[in-house]
């Protein structure tokens, strides 16, 4: 069965706008794990411009379902995710000032440096994840740093897919098919949306799980975040 985690950084967005605690961040999640979310994935970024450092801590004690923490492994997030404990840590290759994470890990040129840090975040018992494309050469160096997962970065799937969903599922399929012969567990996420999940989970229904968030909060203004969830589950089944 594949999981569905769901992304809360637009929530802490549209608080941070104004200021307050509204909406709550916590409560959010917290009910999208009562609406059937299998899991909640965070992205605290240096600046702190959506999810907030005392957000991650406030979050872990509360959550029932998996708490994903998704981002650059430099000094101070690697501090945090240590001492946090997250079931899962995904790493991101993204630039300070990023708008959106925008790429994979180049895992040839990072590979010394990624297997440090996967052994590290795994010898506190934290199930690590590497942001990848669907490179095929640097998904097999993404097995070698000894890795449980790799996410793949969907965003080229989801521009492609209306204009031609065979040609833009291809190479996600060889290269989930490249995972699971590696051994390695499989997640996807950035842009996945109700138009094209059902389709990217029929050609690789074998994914782990799926991280979705401003495709998922945006329905959810139109459709209400309890149904929203529901939508995006139905599209796993």
């Amino acid at each position: 069965m594949t999981k569905l985690s769901v992304n809360i950084n637009k929530v802490a967005t549209i608080r941070n706008a104004r200021g307050g605690n509204v909406p709550d961040v916590c409560r959010v999640a917290l009910d999208c794990e009562k609406f059937g979310a299998e899991g909640i994935t965070v992205h605290p970024r240096p600046d702190e411009r959506h999810i907030r450092y005392q957000d991650v801590w406030d979050l872990r004690p509360q959550l029932k379902t998996e708490f994903n923490i998704e981002g650059n492994p430099n000094a101070e997030f690697i501090k945090l995710v240590k001492a946090v404990k997250p079931h899962q840590v995904t790493l991101v290759p993204d630039a300070h000032d990023a708008i959106t994470s925008n790429a994979g890990w180049d895992t040839v040129k990072h590979f010394d440096f990624l297997k440090e840090v996967v052994a590290d975040f795994q010898g506190v018992g934290i199930r690590v994840s590497i942001f990848v494309d669907t490179n095929l050469l640097n998904m097999e160096y993404a097995a070698k740093t000894g890795t449980d997962r790799v996410e793949l970065y969907t965003e080229p799937y989801a521009t492609m897919y209306p204009e031609n969903k065979e040609k833009a599922i291809a190479p996600f399929v060889e290269a989930a098919k490249l995972a699971r012969k590696l051994g390695l567990g499989l997640n996807a996420g950035h842009d996945l949306s109700l138009e094209n999940l059902k389709y990217f989970h029929t050609l690789i229904p074998w994914v782990d799980e799926v991280s979705i968030g401003h495709a998922l909060i945006s329905d959810a203004l139109y459709f209400g975040l309890e149904n929203t969830i529901k939508q995006y589950k139905d599209q796993l089944r």
